[in-house]
């Protein structure tokens, strides 16, 4: 047969397919229901079980004040003195109410760095980011401690619902980036041993903050 010919037989089957519609052979098999049960007990509990149990540290703070202490022990316990935001909003909080100054801007170098967040997702334990943020995409990977300041009005429970307020935020168009940071970096490559801070930071500190005190 013809190379053409042959050719045209099979354009002419798949137009007849695309103009007759094939049902769905399994129509209930994608359905807009979550697979995951839907959240049993308060968001705030939720994912501070999951951020915990993938080794990640959660802080619960009624308000500002109680931040500032909590956030200001676990500096001076670590004996931490280089610490990196470049978040201006957050700067602001932690210079002006909490009394903690970040001056040092080397990302490369310092301590822990400090950031907000765009949401918290109480399934998984993960902090959401994006590339709009002030951060950027760089400043919770490449520090070896990773601090987030996140406030109990950005929590969700399941990742759609993350993604749907994303969507919501950002008319114009969802981040160049949006990143899901669950606990601290972890990688099992080197002969299925676990090791922690290989790609990303070490340990995880999230201090969630009670939404009255989130301007």
């Amino acid at each position: 047969m013809n190379v053409s010919v042959a050719k045209e037989n099979i354009l002419k089957k798949i137009r007849k397919a695309l103009s007759n519609s094939t049902p769905l052979p399994f129509p209930n098999s994608e359905g807009n229901h979550s697979i995951f049960h839907p959240a049993q007990q308060e968001l705030e509990i939720e994912f501070a079980e999951q951020c915990t149990k993938l080794q990640g540290k959660f802080i619960y703070c009624l308000n500002t004040k109680e931040l500032g202490i909590q956030l200001n022990s676990v500096i001076q316990h670590n004996k931490w003195t280089k610490l990196f935001c470049c978040e201006e909003k957050l700067a602001i909080l932690l210079k002006d109410d909490l009394q903690i100054s970040c001056p040092h801007n080397d990302l490369a170098t310092c301590d822990a760095s400090i950031t907000s967040c765009e949401f918290l997702i109480a399934r998984t334990g993960s902090i959401v980011l994006s590339a709009a943020q002030q951060s950027g995409r760089t400043v919770s990977v490449y520090a070896p401690i990773h601090i987030c300041v996140a406030y109990t009005d950005q929590l969700v429970y399941d990742i759609k619902d993350g993604l749907q307020l994303l969507k919501e935020k950002y008319l114009q168009g969802l981040p160049s980036l949006v990143t899901f940071a669950t606990g601290p970096s972890r990688t099992a490559d080197i002969e299925k041993t676990l090791v922690v801070g290989v790609h990303g930071p070490k340990e995880v500190y999230v201090f969630l903050v009670e939404s009255k005190q989130h301007a």
